[in-house]
């Protein structure tokens, strides 16, 4: 690969990672695997295009990790909230059972 289309690979990775950003944000776990696998792909033939990356790729690179961040805590925050809920629904089975054996009859 030239040193053309390992910049323009990654610069698709960074794109990739910008609507992985906003998929995780609202959610969608299935989208958001299929969006890092095609830019797990991208970051691959880049790193074999290119050895030593310069300035503007290292910040490109930055990007991509800043943005991979932001969608791990988004979807951890979502999997955080998911399992409050669930707890809260155990909670409140608990006690609807607790009430019913205990109903005046």
């Amino acid at each position: 690969m030239n040193h053309g289309a390992a910049t323009a690979a990654l610069e698709r990775a960074v794109e990739i990672s910008h609507e992985l950003a906003a998929v995780a944000e609202g959610g969608d776990v299935l989208l958001a695997v299929s969006l890092d696998a095609e830019r797990l792909l991208l970051l691959k033939s880049f790193r074999l295009g290119r050895k030593q990356p310069n300035a503007g790729e290292l910040a490109l690179l930055r990007e991509i990790s800043q943005l991979n961040d932001r969608a791990i805590g988004s979807m951890e925050h979502r999997l955080r909230s998911k399992g409050r809920a669930m707890d809260m629904a155990a909670v409140g089975r608990r006690a609807v059972a607790a009430y019913s054996n205990n109903r005046q009859r």
